[in-house]
């Protein structure tokens, strides 16, 4: 027979692993649920920042009659454009909006790829971001797809 003080330490050590098993079920549940939300939560942003600049380019657009060549030229004309100056809060739809984060990913900070086609009787663009299949716009003079973007 097994004596009284045994049997209390091999409860106590079942008990002790039950608790280390659970702790070990729950972290293998919400770990990964952790990471996809996280990287749902990137997604989110990246689509927004895009949608960003999809703004800014239709702003130019309307304002200057063309696209412009490269996303440097608008995050200029977006820091020196008086309306956009006045509020841009309320133009990009966030606060504390900053126009130098226009160009970037906020994925990795990879820049966004940005080109123009003018070539065509309707100038099209199409933004890219480099670490996903994320797209707004087009490369064919496509007029249906101007800034439509891949997700919508």
């Amino acid at each position: 027979m097994i004596s009284q003080p045994v049997k209390i330490a091999i409860q106590a050590a079942m008990a002790i692993v039950i608790v280390v098993l659970c702790f070990v079920l729950y972290q293998s549940v919400t770990g990964p649920w952790a990471a996809l939300e996280r990287q749902q939560e990137i997604t989110d942003m990246t689509r927004a920042r895009m949608a960003q600049v999809r703004t800014a380019l239709v702003l130019y657009e309307r304002e200057t009659d063309h696209y412009p060549g490269s996303l440097d030229t608008l995050v200029t004309w977006v820091k020196q454009d008086s309306i956009i100056a006045a509020n841009p809060d309320s133009v990009f739809g966030t606060a504390n909006f900053d126009a130098d984060s226009l160009l970037y990913s906020p994925r990795t900070g990879s820049e966004f790829l940005y080109a123009v086609n003018d070539t065509g009787q309707v100038a099209v663009y199409i933004l890219k971001d480099p670490d996903s299949d994320d797209v707004i716009g087009t490369e064919t003079p496509d007029i249906s797809q101007l800034n439509a973007a891949s997700w919508e």
